[in-house]
């Protein structure tokens, strides 16, 4: 790729003090999940979960741009897109609190979206994919970093609590990256075929893409296809070692206001 990297200064690319703050959440939250400090361990499961969610949408939107950056779009920079800050993005809205709000309510990985990318500067289709790509596959390397060690077969010692953490965090990463690839206009999937079809597909389907997520939620909550799809999500996570047992406790836990399942937390 290009040298995009050129043309901005390095204070464009500082680590914000809020992703900093994110991560500090993050480690002790898991710590205190790990050790079961808390009186009520979903407290602890709740931020663990909540920070590295945040994490994962800031480090989702950073693959965006930093991809564009070596694309050609040195704008970036000055838009503070580089510096993993979740307030800078054009969409907080999109990118950050409804993600977080349908964590809390439902249980699920909303696509989020939210960095301006002036596509003019970008030459050549694949670097149009690439950069619609690089978001998603954020959520699949979360994913599979969060199920290591279950397909590793390395769950010896690991705390029951931060098993399940560990298993309703990948459920989110692993719902994120299925809906963000679909091939729905405003979804990053769509994105990645955009460049390679014809000048009046795109014109056709462009006055839809607003409207894709909506669509999308909309047909989730038909009874048939909400079933299959997390059919579907729930066989992949089976696949990479983590069972339905992991992800349930784990958003039982996660809310932890609610009557919490007794037998997610007796010792086998």
């Amino acid at each position: 790729m290009g040298s995009g990297g050129r043309g901005f200064s390095r204070a464009e690319r500082r680590i914000s003090p809020v992703f900093l703050g994110l991560l500090a959440v993050m480690a002790a939250s898991g710590w205190a999940v790990w050790a079961d400090v808390s009186p009520r361990v979903g407290i602890a499961i709740f931020l663990f979960v909540t920070a590295s969610w945040v994490v994962s949408l800031c480090l989702h939107e950073y693959a965006h741009a930093r991809t564009a950056l070596h694309s050609g779009d040195i704008s970036v920079g000055a838009k503070g897109y580089l510096k993993l800050n979740p307030f800078a993005y054009t969409h907080a809205l999109l990118s950050i609190v409804l993600p977080v709000l349908f964590v809390i309510m439902g249980g699920i990985g909303l696509p989020g979206g939210a960095v301006f990318i002036e596509r003019a500067r970008i030459r050549g289709r694949w670097r149009h994919s690439l950069i619609s790509a690089a978001g998603p596959l954020t959520n699949v390397l979360f994913a599979v970093v969060c199920t290591a060690p279950f397909w590793l077969d390395a769950l010896d010692g690991v705390p029951r609590p931060f098993r399940y953490a560990l298993g309703f965090l990948a459920l989110l990463q692993v719902t994120a990256a299925i809906l963000n690839f679909l091939p729905v206009p405003g979804l990053d999937g769509y994105g990645v075929i955009e460049p390679w079809l014809s000048h009046s597909i795109r014109r056709q389907v462009e006055p839809f893409a607003p409207f894709g997520l909506l669509a999308v939620f909309a047909f989730l909550w038909i009874p048939q296809v909400n079933e299959v799809f997390f059919d579907a999500v729930y066989a992949l996570l089976r696949g990479l070692g983590v069972t339905d047992l992991d992800s349930y406790c784990g958003l039982n836990l996660y809310r932890f206001w609610r009557e919490e399942p007794s037998f997610c937390l007796v010792s086998p």
